[in-house]
């Protein structure tokens, strides 16, 4: 089906490769050259989507994804940043990016990536399992990406919600960071600091205590594993 695709970079080289990729691919596109036509746009063009350049003139990537983040928390944003600049894919994950691409990169890969972030931010009605689930005073509800902490709405993105059904329906078993890659993000490789920055990012939404968590406990050597209320457990 077609998506609206919001694509913002300050480049029009870059975003006329990028609306010509993803116009082949059947999306709508709608192109913004700065934070502040890009937020414009998102009131006009409501998409199921954006791609946001990390520099951006006036107000730059990181900004956006912020603000976006506070007024449309379910929007997935794809990244794009220079290559090998770590420090601003972990910032840009840290405020709320659901995927980073870095440049140069190829089209194709993003149009791929695209995919893969829009198929996971999609109802889920056709994923095997509980349609709701619960874990002391924790639900999620998968057909509506809704989730619940103790009766209060909790903000979470696409890729967050994704990690947390994934670990409720897999309780007590140790996940590393490069599985966790593969089964929630759909990579084969990739920086494995995405996972890190988002359970740190999930654990200050769900636990009482993010510095020392109950549910989401670190496994030292191996990864992340999700604990169930009441079972006894060292923190982690």
């Amino acid at each position: 089906m077609p998506y609206r695709v919001l694509v913002v970079d300050d480049d029009p080289t870059v975003s006329d490769v990028v609306r010509r990729y993803l116009e082949q691919d059947g999306h709508l596109v709608r192109l913004a050259a700065d934070g502040a036509e890009a937020l414009a746009a998102v009131a006009e063009f409501p998409p199921d989507l954006a791609v946001l350049d990390l520099m951006l003139p006036g107000i730059d990537g990181i900004e956006v994804c912020r603000r976006l983040r506070r007024q449309w928390p379910e929007l997935p944003v794809v990244m794009l940043t220079a290559l090998g600049e770590e420090a601003d894919r972990v910032l840009g994950l840290e405020v709320g990016a659901d995927d980073y691409v870095t440049k140069p990169f190829s089209p194709r890969e993003l149009v791929l990536r695209i995919r893969s972030v829009l198929r996971r931010a999609a109802p889920a009605a056709e994923q095997a399992g509980p349609a709701v689930l619960n874990d002391g005073g924790l639900s999620a509800d998968v057909r509506r990406r809704v989730v619940h902490l103790d009766g209060e709405s909790l903000a979470l993105t696409g890729r967050e919600f994704d990690l947390l059904v994934f670990l409720l329906r897999h309780p007590a078993r140790a996940w590393s960071r490069a599985e966790l890659l593969e089964k929630v993000w759909g990579w084969q490789f990739g920086d494995q600091s995405t996972v890190t920055v988002h359970v740190r990012r999930l654990r200050e939404k769900i636990e009482e205590d993010p510095a020392t968590p109950r549910r989401i406990l670190t496994v030292w050597g191996v990864g992340y594993s999700y604990e169930p209320a009441g079972v006894a457990r060292a923190h982690g």
